[in-house]
């Protein structure tokens, strides 16, 4: 884990808080799941997941630790007054006391987003050149993810009543442990209903996979390994060309565990055939909140923008933005991911061989083995 760093800045600097990036091999994004949070994130990712698959047509994708990180970062931090705490002050003493809670707020709450999250912290002029800091920004995390993340924060999504940026950056670059033949991936018809299809460039590979049916789904998983081990891309494709939309409401974040457990799962042989496709989506503020809210923690995330303990509306920062945009390709050598996220705040087969043929939609996320946590995550349904 990258050591923490600070650059001093005069009170009244903007300031932008980044989060240090990860290393692009697998390896060392292992080191994000080994701690109680893995089981969260994994929760996290696929409530999302079932409540976008409601409101979004298409193919979905995101990085349930890159939202988690950056929500956690919002929720969390100073155990000050709450704001209706401090409607009860007398107003002088509101009036006198003003200055000095929104200093203590803000620096507590940098305090702990650089101890908790490890992130760095760099003056930014949001008041003068608020379109340079921002392009400054984006910048950085394109350069972070391999400039497959670009424009994170649009034109005009920063201005000089911001205060400040919260950014994060997950990029992931994993070969597969047995790579797939180019000479052998065909143009296949993906079936996108039962009576509409398109053309895909479709991979195939027969060797030895972990695999499991799902007889009361109707279903079967698949893992794939990256090379090393350490991670997998698992595959949930229904046994219906119609089937996904059926069985989604009947997963839970705790079936995912379970069912990709080494210990459930079995080493077959296996004739795959996977798409090779791309995919990249993106989210915002109105988009996610409504998302979130019906999650459950809707309270909280209403809260991010004035209630929460870490950014109370006395701290003077308050969310404008919050911004999620997230990329995979899956090709025959292996699959590269990355996402970004910024926060802005404002004031035919042979005998014995498993079939799994993935010309329909499904589900697909990239997989922690050793703690069963899930760092991307996605539906593909339209190539």
């Amino acid at each position: 884990m990258p050591k923490e760093m600070r650059t001093e800045t005069p009170d009244d600097a903007r300031l932008i808080r980044v989060s240090c990036p990860q290393k692009a091999k697998e390896r060392d994004l292992a080191g994000i799941f080994m701690d109680s949070l893995a089981a969260a994130y994994t929760r996290f990712g696929f409530n999302l997941f079932q409540k976008l698959n409601k409101t979004k047509d298409g193919n979905i994708f995101f990085s349930p630790v890159g939202i988690s990180a950056a929500i956690g970062m919002l929720v969390f931090g100073t155990q000050g007054a709450t704001p209706a705490q401090l409607r009860k002050m007398p107003s002088s003493e509101k009036e006198a006391g003003n200055s000095r809670i929104k200093a203590e707020e803000k620096k507590k709450y940098l305090d702990y987003v650089e101890k908790y999250y490890h992130a760095s912290l760099e003056p930014v002029d949001f008041v003068n050149a608020a379109d340079e800091s921002r392009k400054k920004i984006n910048s950085w995390v394109e350069s972070q993810t391999k400039e497959k993340i670009k424009d994170l924060f649009p034109d005009g999504s920063l201005d000089s009543f911001t205060k400040l940026a919260l950014v994060n950056t997950v990029y992931f670059k994993g070969q597969w442990d047995r790579e797939f033949k180019k000479e052998n991936t065909k143009e296949e018809e993906f079936w996108l209903n039962k009576s509409a299809s398109k053309c895909v460039p479709m991979m195939t590979q027969t060797c030895t996979y972990s695999f499991t049916f799902l007889e009361d789904l109707q279903a079967k998983i698949l893992g794939i390994p990256y090379r090393n081990n350490d991670l997998s891309l698992c595959v949930l494709l229904p046994n219906d060309t119609d089937g996904l939309e059926k069985i989604i409401d009947q997963i839970t974040p705790e079936n995912l565990v379970e069912w990709t457990n080494p210990g459930h799962m079995e080493e077959r042989n296996v004739t795959l055939h996977l798409p090779r496709f791309e995919v990249e989506d993106g989210y915002d503020l109105e988009a996610l909140e409504a998302v979130l809210a019906a999650m459950g923690p809707a309270d909280a995330f209403s809260e991010y923008r004035t209630d929460s303990p870490g950014l109370s509306s006395h701290s003077g920062l308050q969310v404008k933005k919050f911004l999620h945009r997230a990329f995979v390709a899956v090709t025959e050598e292996g699959t590269e991911a990355a996402a970004g996220t910024g926060v802005g705040f404002a004031l035919t087969l042979a005998p014995g061989y498993e079939h799994f043929h993935c010309n329909h939609p499904f589900l697909f996320f990239v997989r922690h083995n050793e703690s069963n946590s899930i760092l991307f995550f996605g539906r593909f349904s339209s190539p």
